[in-house]
Formats: C-alpha cells, structure tokens, sequence
C-alpha cells in the first residue's frame, strides 16, 4: 500500500486557500491577510515533496491568478519561487520544530513580497503602502498552528487508508 499523500487531499488544501484568500475583511484587516495558498505549497513541499514541486506550484498559482484575477503569471511565480527555496533547504527546514520554522516563513514570505512588489512595480502599479509589508507576520504567527493542523488532516487521512 502507498504511504503517499493523495493529490485529492493536495488538491482540497489548495482548494480552500484559494478560498480563504477570497474571504471579505474588513478595512483594517486586509493588510494582515496571509498569503494562504503560498502557507499550503509550503508545507506540502515540506511534507510531501514526491507530490507538490514547482509544476504544481505554477499550476496552482495560474489558477490562483485566475481566480483572484491579478496579472497572470504573478502567483505562479511567486509561488515557483517558494517552492524552489523550500526544496533548496527542506532538509534544514525539517529540522526545526514548527515555531522555529515560523521564522523561516517569516523571510520566506518577505521575499514573497518582494517579488510581488517587483512586478507591480514592473506592471506600473507604483509603490505599496507601508501596510503592505504586515501580512508576513500574520503568516509567520500561522504557521505554527497550520502546520499542526495540516499534519494532523495528513496523518488521519492515512489512518483512513490503513
């Protein structure tokens, strides 16, 4: 019998980022929003990187573009770009206890920001508000608790399977 995550559970995850990055917020919350579907390729690259690598990554961030209807190919980067640093340095990643891996996002997602900001910039949309900058911290103060719960789904789904 397989030990591997099935692409449906991947999928589902994906599915609900997606979502949860559609969710309405109020004014002062929307700078706090996390980039969720980046949270999810994250922590599927880390666990379960025989299924999720970088064509699934821009597989998932055009889908993104197209759902969220920003310039296509922006979420497919950044999300390409993730993955690659997270496959680059999984082994050291896996090492750590989720709450020291919340650092680790917290710069990752800072220079998710960045490449955002550069196409913006590039797309001609100007500077960001210094607001702009928040929604790393609220990702980084997540991952803790995403992780557990995400690899708590991971391990009943294959308690389900045995």
């Amino acid at each position: 019998m397989s030990r591997r995550t099935p692409y449906s559970l991947i999928a589902a995850t994906a599915l609900l980022a997606v979502l949860l990055g559609m969710v309405a917020l109020p004014d002062f919350l929307v700078p706090w929003r996390p980039f969720w579907l980046g949270l999810v390729v994250v922590f599927w690259v880390l666990e379960a990187p025989e299924r999720i690598g970088l064509t699934l990554a821009f597989v998932l961030g055009l889908a993104a573009d197209l759902a969220y209807g920003t310039l296509l190919g922006e979420h497919a980067l950044r999300l390409c770009v993730l993955a690659f640093i997270v496959q680059r340095f999984r082994p050291r990643l896996r090492f750590f206890y989720p709450w020291q891996q919340a650092l680790a996002i917290l710069a990752l997602f800072y220079n998710d920001r960045l490449i955002s900001l550069a196409v913006r910039l590039v797309s001609g949309e100007g500077l960001a508000p210094a607001s702009y900058w928040l929604a790393p911290i609220s990702a980084a103060l997540l991952w803790p608790w995403l992780f557990v719960l995400m690899d708590g789904l991971r391990a009943r789904w294959r308690q389900r399977e045995s």
